[in-house]
């Protein structure tokens, strides 16, 4: 499967490269992710629990960054295992751009394989059901990473990735 994007985010290019680099903030984002944890430098392990069709599974798995260009943007892969569900793997080369001040577009390119169970299920289905993660994924991004409303004081969780300013 084949899928490719462009998201615009308000916030500036700088915050959104901190965020994608989190993994609390990845957590929060990724639909059915129960935990991710940094395993290295470039690398996290993440377990997810996910709903395609009929076929509910938990998936546990790597990820990998390579490529990085800090904010410019990285090429992600990784693979994960959902037991008799089956196995996904794939990667995605995602790149950073500043729209203007404070607004960046994020631009993906996903390649992915599946097998097993979920395979079975025909790729309508795979590729509908992959379009509404990642639309929940990038809604709640995008929720994470936006500024606070004026008057509205910056979360503690934010304040370790959020940068006023150029430093």
């Amino acid at each position: 499967m084949d899928m490719t994007g462009t998201q615009r985010i308000e916030a500036p290019r700088e915050v959104v490269w901190a965020a994608l680099n989190d993994p609390d903030v990845l957590r929060q984002c990724i639909p059915g992710c129960q935990s991710m944890e940094r395993t290295g430098d470039n690398g996290f392990a993440a377990k997810a629990v996910l709903k395609i069709g009929p076929v509910k599974a938990s998936f546990a798995g790597s990820v990998t960054l390579s490529d990085i260009d800090p904010p410019n943007g990285y090429t992600i892969s990784g693979e994960g295992n959902g037991g008799v569900a089956g196995m996904a793997k794939g990667g995605a080369t995602v790149k950073l751009t500043e729209e203007s001040e404070g607004v960046t577009l994020l631009t993906y390119d996903v390649k992915s394989q599946i097998s097993g169970k979920i395979a079975q299920l025909g790729s309508r289905l795979i590729d509908a059901t992959a379009k509404k993660l990642a639309g929940e994924f990038f809604e709640s991004f995008s929720k994470v990473v936006a500024p606070p409303a004026p008057g509205e004081e910056m979360p503690e969780e934010k304040k370790k990735w959020w940068k006023f300013g150029k430093g």
